[in-house]
C-alpha cells in the first residue's frame, strides 16, 4: 500500500489549511508534529478522504481520488480515528467495533474473529459487553482506536490517540502500533516521547507546508543547545517554528 499526495492544497474559506504539499506515505509509522493549526487534522480528514483535494491530487493504492464516488470505492482500506470521535453511548462496545468492521467491508463471517483481534489488542475483551456510555474516558480511547484498527486495514489515520491514556496504556498503544508495520500508519500527536518511541518518520508541519521531513535521528541532529526542551528530539521541533526562533 502506497499513499502519494502531489501539491495537495486545502482551503477553509480565506484560510489556506494545506499549501502545495507533496507526500508519499509508504508502511511504517509517520509522526504528525505541529502545534494547534498547522494542518495536521486537515491532511488526517484529505487522507482519509473526507474532504478530497481541492488543488492537486491523492492517490491511495494507485487508486486516485478525486470526489465523493472515488472515496466511497477505497474507503474500506482506511481506518480513521479523529480526535472528537462520535458513537452510539447504547452500543456494547463489541457491536460498536461491529459496525467499523461492516463500514470498512470486513465480510460478516470474519467480524467476530476481526473484533475479537481488535479489541486484545487494545485490551478491552472483558469490556465487550459494556454499554459506550459506560466506559471511562481512556477505556473510550481504546474502543476508538480498536474501531480504526479492525480489520487490519492498510492505511491507518489517528488524531491525538494518545489523549485520555494513562502511562500504562500508552504502552499497550505503542505495542499495537508496532503490530501494524504492514500498514501505512499516520498519527498526529504533541507527545514527543511517543513520537521517539514509535515513529519511523516524522513530518513537521507548520503553516499547511512540512518544515521536516525525515527520521527521529535525522530530527535530533537539527536540535540547537540554545532551544527549550528537556531532550534533542524537542528542542529540534522547537528549531522548526518560527515563533521559538523570534523567542530567542
Amino acid at each position: 500500500m502506497q499513499v502519494v499526495l502531489n501539491s495537495v492544497s486545502q482551503r477553509y474559506g480565506k484560510t489556506l489549511a494545506i499549501d502545495g504539499l507533496s507526500l508519499t506515505l509508504k508502511s511504517g509509522v509517520t509522526a504528525l508534529l505541529g502545534p494547534n493549526g498547522a494542518g495536521k487534522t486537515t491532511l488526517l480528514r484529505t487522507l482519509a478522504t473526507i474532504m478530497p483535494p481541492q488543488y492537486g491530487s491523492l492517490h491511495i493504492g494507485g487508486a486516485e481520488v478525486v470526489d465523493e464516488r472515488g472515496a466511497r470505492r477505497i474507503r474500506d482500506r482506511i481506518g480513521y480515528l479523529p480526535q472528537a470521535f462520535g458513537f452510539d453511548p447504547q452500543m456494547s462496545v463489541a457491536d460498536f467495533v461491529t459496525y467499523a468492521a461492516w463500514l470498512r467491508g470486513v465480510p460478516s463471517s470474519r467480524w467476530r474473529g476481526a473484533v475479537d483481534e481488535a479489541l486484545e489488542m487494545v485490551d478491552l475483551v472483558d469490556r465487550r459487553r459494556d454499554k459506550m456510555r459506560k466506559l471511562s474516558g481512556g477505556m473510550r480511547q481504546r474502543a476508538g482506536i480498536a474501531w480504526a484498527v479492525v480489520g487490519r486495514p492498510g492505511v491507518v489515520l489517528l488524531d491525538e490517540p494518545t489523549v485520555g491514556l494513562d502511562p500504562r496504556q500508552r504502552l499497550q498503544f505503542r505495542k499495537i502500533i508496532s503490530g501494524l508495520a504492514d500498514a501505512v500508519v499516520v498519527l498526529s500527536t504533541h507527545l514527543i516521547d511517543d513520537v521517539a518511541a514509535i515513529a519511523d518518520r516524522v513530518v513537521v508541519m507548520h503553516g499547511g507546508v512540512a518544515r521536516f521531513d525525515g527520521s527521529v535521528v535525522e530530527l535530533e541532529a537539527t536540535a540547537r543547545d540554545d532551544l527549550p526542551g528537556h531532550t534533542p528530539l524537542e528542542r529540534a521541533y522547537m528549531h522548526l517554528l518560527p515563533e521559538a526562533e523570534q523567542a530567542v
